[in-house]
């Protein structure tokens, strides 16, 4: 398995080494689960959960426009 060396500050490494202890990782495995996150298109956990979240009467829906109101375009 290829390796990869980082140089970081010892600050950085004290909060990566509680982070993946509290959540039950290898330095390692947490350092990659965190790339593998940055990495990966994904919507964060629980977004799914604000649908409907907001309640304001300023929300609502535009008016559908016609097709007819678009402004003409170059033909190619």
């Amino acid at each position: 398995m290829p390796q990869l060396s980082l140089y970081i500050d010892e600050l950085t490494l004290k909060k990566i080494e509680l982070a993946a202890k509290i959540e039950h990782l290898s330095i390692s495995k947490f350092v990659v689960k965190k790339i593998n996150e940055s990495l990966h298109d994904s919507w964060p956990d629980g977004f799914e959960m604000l649908f409907g979240a907001i309640s304001n009467d300023s929300f609502v829906s535009s008016e559908s426009l016609k097709y007819s109101d678009d402004i003409p375009r170059e033909s190619l």
